[in-house]
């Protein structure tokens, strides 16, 4: 199809370096839309999420958060990347540490901050510099609007986090888990940083049905967070495996059926190659993830 990228996206190294070059221009544009070459974010169009869907505020508004959760937000945090909003579902508390994994330029951190207060820390996890050097420049204004200095951002892998074992609170993520090559090895890390008790909260796109091959292999579906998305079930079970429990999985079906009403351009080409008659919302769908860590 023209305009599709293909690649051989088998290759674990591959698929990090496609992921960190796509998000490294998002991340050094100057508005808040991916460009035209990248294949967009998260969101799926090539022109990105905020133009694609109105503002970048307005599309937040529509996968669920609310004014008083974009109150603090620095201007340039919100890149229109999100599934939806792990803050809702994770019930935070004060004085609790927060892990953001793909922090991106900070945006579910900066609404974290306020949530968990002074007495509490949130840190973002990036693999792309670019995203880590936003995300810092963004601090001086958050400071500024809320009185706090209670996040932080690190570069690093979500396979491999740079946190120390069971110290963390609460994990999050926002469409981010699915860029990953080795899924199963980030269930375990986030195991591995939770303390006994600590929960899970994540908001991803997850498959109903297994995508075809050249979907799957397409960069633009893989950096807008389709391509390496996988089936529900199996997330499940990597979960399980990983030592978490009391885990629910709530498909979201409406962010992918508003995506393709509006004719996202990445939509549009994952559409050519589905069956005649298929379409995407019948083999993708938002999630929300919950879980927790057990008790020793």
């Amino acid at each position: 199809m023209k305009g599709t990228i293909m690649q051989n996206l088998n290759d674990p190294l591959t698929v990090h370096e496609r992921v960190r070059e796509g998000y490294s221009k998002i991340a050094e544009s100057d508005g808040a839309a991916a460009p035209a070459s990248t294949g967009g974010g998260c969101c799926g169009g090539s022109g990105g999420c905020g133009p694609a869907a109105g503002s970048a505020t307005e599309f937040a508004k529509g996968i669920g958060y609310s004014e008083s959760d974009l109150a603090d937000v620095p201007d340039g945090a919100n890149l229109g990347l999100s599934c939806g909003n792990p803050t809702a579902i994770a019930s935070l508390r004060r004085g609790e540490i927060v892990l953001d994994l793909g922090s991106g330029a900070g945006f579910d951190c900066f609404i974290a901050g306020p949530k968990v207060g002074a007495s509490g820390r949130v840190i973002g996890v990036d693999m792309t510099a670019a995203m880590i050097g936003r995300a810092r420049r963004n601090l001086a204004e958050y400071r500024e609007r809320t009185g706090l200095d209670n996040v932080e951002f690190r570069l690093g892998e979500i396979e491999h986090l740079p946190v120390a074992d069971g110290s963390v609170d609460v994990v999050i993520s926002n469409c981010v888990l699915n860029l990953s090559p080795d899924k199963a090895q980030v269930w375990r890390d986030i195991a591995r940083v939770l303390k006994p008790g600590g929960r899970v909260a994540v908001s991803d796109l997850a498959l109903l049905h297994p995508l075809p091959e050249s979907v799957r292999q397409m960069v633009e579906a893989l950096v807008g967070c389709v391509a390496g998305a996988t089936l529900i079930d199996d997330t499940r079970r990597m979960m399980e495996d990983a030592g978490l429990s009391e885990i629910r999985l709530s498909p979201k079906a409406i962010y992918v059926k508003s995506l393709s009403e509006m004719r996202d351009p990445l939509y549009r080409r994952i559409a050519e190659h589905l069956p005649p008659g298929a379409r995407v919302s019948d083999y993708v769908t938002s999630v929300d993830i919950a879980a927790s860590k057990r008790r020793a």
